[in-house]
């Protein structure tokens, strides 16, 4: 089988309008792409691409999906087959094995690392927030760098105390195995705390699973490294990650630019005053995993720099890889002295982001305006000079971007542009050769069996890969912003008998709980609690009461684990929920800009609908919860006439002063929402 190392890979690079454009000839509109349906024939375009979302669908014949189902529909490929697709396409190298016990092994291995360092999180940010030392060195220097507590508490920033095995003991004794405590380096060798009285940083996949920590000294004048971090594991792999990621990638595709910085505190510092499309290398230069990990939702690069022209020259020479993924970049230094962090600090979100517009500039003109103010008219050094540019140049695979760049370039240094063009040429000849005497030696050594197991079966009923989530307890009796006085529960009806036909129009609030629930469950709603907590906890004397067997499935689902998102829905084993999951994440219609960019008329009743799920959730619960309360009163309703014939006057009076209770719910319900009751 297909190793879930690789099939996480593929599944993180496949980009959806990369993969449908080998099928459709798109064209954008607005932020997404629309294109003839290539299940049926149509001839007005009905079949959308979202980028944002990596899914399509045709509002015709309503097929789509992520890429591996659109490839599956389009090609009648198996899953296998449909990642083997994907990987091709994007160069990816697959290790393949036999299913075996090894395999199973395997998976349940990552499943309870993630587990294991799911517990250390929350071990260090019980020690930050509930411990006296806790609070006075670790809490102080968070809120030192102005992190609020609700930032501290999404990033999973901690503190691991100054014990020699608090941390493996606690662990131990909760039934944790110590081999696995050892593998993430949660516990050394010598059964001890790996990390000791640090300040410490969550590092997440892309899915937001624990995967690794980073933990920063506080010791002034100390010996002991500033910062140290958990070794590479099998589910960390540090040149594929950048630290902010799984928060950024929304962001980052809606904004179609990715900000990249050094540090922990500069990524939450951005993200809390509100740039979220922003990540860290975590002080190494890019790899081409990171890279790749970007282009997934951007082509889109701005790099900040600190304001020290040293490192910057240090850094400029690692970005023609940058570069020869075919990436956009652009460079900001920040004024002598400054960090993203401080500067942000200092002068306040507006002005930081007037400064990234003004001051970000294009990586290659960047480059050579730079290097150009060393040489002054040293015709040696301007050699040199050129042949380093020349190297960036040619290693953009864009021809038109290539030529643009010779022209620019040229013009700076004053030389011929015949000249640049010419040794751009040499080069771009001599890394061809490279790459043909590379990938001829690859071939060479797979088919002498250096790369044994590509050919290994893989059963064509494997379901996706989609990891698993640890489950979680009980979420807590909160309910911001609730849609009726105080939360409390709602009277039991308690009736016998079958129930009167459903209420009209339930199906509709129904669906668009679901809609909700799949689209922006793992959202955070207000206070840290998510919106399918929030949902949950509103409708939850309700859930039993849905007419929709399918939308009742999903809501049990979640009712067990409060962490499941979009793509656990789309890639779901259920071909029916993978269907329902498409249609609720997907419309045929999108707001316009030109009301804001033609005609000057900015939303302003409303946040834009992507980021509405705040009000949306408010509106559907409070219609949901009179739906269904209009059909307990019809159940009131019946029951009083059968008691009515009995004349058993002790339960009408019961069952009318539910029915009192009930109609003041609903009537708050309809006012809080401009509901229209008919008595």
């Amino acid at each position: 089988m297909i190793s879930q190392k690789s099939v996480q890979e593929i599944l993180e690079r496949a980009r959806i309008e990369d993969i449908v454009e080998d099928f459709v000839n798109l064209q954008r509109r607005g932020v997404n792409y629309i294109g003839l349906c290539p299940f049926h024939n149509e001839k007005t375009p009905s079949f959308t691409v979202s980028p944002s979302k990596n899914i399509c669908k045709c509002f015709g014949c309503g097929k789509g999906g992520d890429p591996v189902q659109f490839l599956r529909e389009k090609e009648d490929l198996s899953f296998p087959d449909a990642l083997r697709y994907i990987a091709k396409k994007y160069g990816i190298q697959i290790e393949e094995k036999e299913l075996s016990q090894e395999a199973i092994i395997e998976k349940q291995l990552f499943d309870s690392l993630y587990l294991v360092n799911e517990y250390g999180k929350d071990f260090y940010q019980k020690e930050l927030f509930e411990t006296t030392r806790g609070k006075s060195v670790g809490l102080s220097y968070f809120k030192g760098r102005g992190f609020r507590e609700a930032t501290i508490k999404k990033f999973g920033l901690g503190y691991a105390p100054n014990a020699k095995d608090l941390l493996t003991a606690s662990a131990v004794a909760a039934g944790y195995n110590i081999e696995l405590l050892r593998k993430v380096r949660l516990t050394n060798k010598y059964d001890g705390d790996f990390f000791r009285d640090r300040v410490m940083f969550t590092i997440h996949n892309l899915a937001g699973k624990v995967i690794a920590f980073a933990g920063r000294t506080l010791q002034k004048n100390s010996k002991t490294a500033k910062y140290i971090n958990s070794p590479e594991s099998e589910i960390y792999i540090k040149n594929k990650v950048l630290y902010g990621a799984n928060f950024a990638k929304k962001s980052i595709r809606e904004l179609d630019e990715c900000i990249l910085v050094e540090g922990y505190t500069d990524v939450i510092s951005l993200h809390q005053a509100g740039i979220e499309n922003v990540v860290a290398s975590s002080g190494t230069s890019l790899t081409v995993g990171q890279i790749n990990l970007v282009k997934r939702y951007t082509p889109n690069i701005k790099i900040l720099y600190d304001g020290d022209a040293a490192g910057v020259k240090a850094a400029l020479r690692g970005l023609d890889l940058v570069l020869e993924q075919d990436m956009n970049v652009k460079v900001c230094l920040l004024p002598d002295g400054e960090d993203p962090d401080s500067y942000m600090q200092k002068v306040g979100l507006t002005a930081f982001k007037e400064y990234m517009e003004k001051e970000g500039k294009d990586f290659i003109l960047f480059k050579t305006n730079l290097l150009l103010a060393e040489v002054a008219d040293d015709p040696v050094k301007k050699t040199a000079l050129i042949k380093d540019i020349v190297q960036s140049i040619s290693k953009i695979p864009d021809a038109i971007k290539r030529s643009m760049y010779v022209k620019q370039c040229a013009q700076i240094m004053d030389i011929p542009a015949e000249l640049l063009t010419a040794e751009s040429t040499k080069e771009i000849e001599k890394v061809a050769k490279k790459k043909a005497q590379k990938a001829y030696f690859d071939r060479k050594k797979q088919q002498e069996g250096f790369s044994a197991g590509n050919n290994a079966p893989f059963p064509s009923s494997a379901a996706p890969y989609a990891g698993g989530f640890p489950e979680e307890a009980p979420f807590p009796g909160m309910d911001p912003g609730a849609p009726f006085d105080g939360g409390q529960p709602f009277p039991e009806v308690g009736m016998p008998g079958a129930a009167p036909k459903s209420v009209a129009g339930d199906e509709f609030q129904e669906k668009d709980i679901i809609r909700i629930l799949i689209g922006f469950g793992t959202q955070i709603f207000e206070n840290d609690v998510t919106v399918t907590e929030y949902i949950l906890n509103n409708i939850k004397d309700f859930i039993d009461k849905f007419d929709n067997p399918f939308y009742l499935s999903i809501l049990e689902e979640l009712k067990n684990n409060h962490q499941l998102d979009t793509d656990y829905f789309l890639n779901h084993k259920d071909e029916q929920i993978k269907k329902i999951a498409l249609s609720a994440i997907t419309s045929p219609y999108q707001y316009s800009e030109a009301w804001e960019k033609k005609y000057e008329q900015p939303l302003n009743t409303q946040e834009m609908p992507d980021n509405n799920f705040l009000k949306d959730s408010i509106d559907a619960v409070r219609k949901l919860l009179i739906k269904k309360i209009d059909k307990i009163l019809l159940e009131i309703q019946g029951k009083l006439k059968d008691l009515d014939q009995e004349k058993d006057w002790s339960k009408i009076m019961k069952l009318l002063k539910r029915d009192q209770k009930f109609k003041a719910i609903r009537n708050e319900l309809a006012a809080q929402s401009n509901t229209v009751i008919l008595k």
